[in-house]
């Protein structure tokens, strides 16, 4: 009984003293941050957040880790199941979520949470020089990637269609593949043309545009019909002079969105805040992780955000009075 009670007289001291290993002190929590393809710029965005947080995992006992996913849906799903703890995803799709709108219908997200907002996110249309697609009217019977089932960035293509009178199921030869293999079906001739909502510059234009086939970014018309009847959408461009292999010679038009930070309202306040407080501390040094970051404010990654802000991320906003 002496040896035992000197035993736990030590382990108690040790605890005092911090002689204990940290990993037995506290328990590290483990979250996930969904991303979408290694191409875009969702999947950075999460490396550059598990990045700080992890920087500082002794003091919050966080580790953060990032998975490519699918996109936007995907991770909207898997935030409210509990597979992912965090997840980035266009606005409107968090709009639709917490509506109840498109795959949600009639199923509203109550428990989905905001975060923050991160970049603009412009949908994009590229199409080979040689398919004489000008304009996004140009597309009927062209063949065309719209993006796969569960990313954002397919229901905006059929959106964008659909404002153009144009029927994807009837009117075009659609391919439904992610956006990372969409550059590659370009370059070799077996598809005319592929949407992308994506904040600029990006990899996977980059990559469309630098190829031996020539290819052109196409405006798409009825921008205002698009914002007159979904309030998530805002007028966009995408700046060409970020991709010389372009054959444009001024930026193009067309609509977005923003990309934004989720979660669920069952992650805890404390490791909510810690994200926050690490992405909104370090603002400047987040910036420059990403050139799609240049035009981020701290106001500005308060809006385009439909879900209720978590509780821990109010938490940080109301302290340095963000909020």
């Amino acid at each position: 009984m002496k040896k035992v009670s000197l035993l736990a007289l030590f382990v108690a001291l040790a605890f005092v003293f911090g002689m204990v290993p940290a990993d037995v002190q506290a328990k590290t929590t483990f979250v996930t941050i969904g991303t979408g393809g290694i191409t875009g710029v969702y999947y950075p965005t999460g490396g550059a957040i598990a990045k700080m947080v992890n920087a500082k995992r002794k003091q919050y006992g966080i580790r953060a880790t990032v998975e490519s996913t699918g996109g936007s849906v995907f991770n909207v799903n898997a935030v409210m199941s509990g597979d992912l703890e965090f997840g980035v995803v266009q606005s409107d799709r968090q709009f639709q979520a917490m509506k109840g709108m498109a795959e949600w219908d009639g199923k509203p997200q109550k428990d989905l949470r905001a975060v923050f907002s991160i970049h603009p996110e412009s949908v994009t249309l590229a199409a080979t020089v040689d398919s004489g697609i000008m304009d996004i009217k140009d597309l009927k019977g062209k063949r065309v990637n719209i993006g796969n089932p569960g990313s954002g960035q397919r229901q905006n293509s059929i959106d964008a269609l659909e404002a153009n009178g144009i029927d994807w199921e009837k009117d075009l030869k659609a391919e439904q593949v992610k956006a990372a293999e969409a550059p590659g079906l370009l370059q070799d001739g077996r598809i005319d043309a592929f949407f992308y909502t994506v904040g600029h510059p990006s990899g996977a234009f980059k990559e469309a545009t630098a190829g031996a086939t020539k290819v052109r970014f196409v405006s798409i018309s009825t921008v205002d019909k698009l914002i007159a009847k979904y309030p998530y959408y805002a007028k966009s461009f995408v700046p060409v002079a970020q991709y010389p292999g372009a054959q444009n010679d001024k930026d193009v038009p067309t609509f977005g969105v923003k990309a934004t930070f989720v979660t669920s309202a069952k992650v805890s306040d404390d490791v909510v805040y810690a994200i926050t407080k690490e992405v909104f501390d370090n603002f400047d040094k987040f910036k420059k992780l990403h050139p799609a970051y240049a035009v981020l404010t701290k106001e500005g990654m308060l809006e385009g955000l439909s879900a209720p802000i978590h509780d821990g991320a109010m938490k940080y906003f109301k302290e340095v009075g963000l909020k």
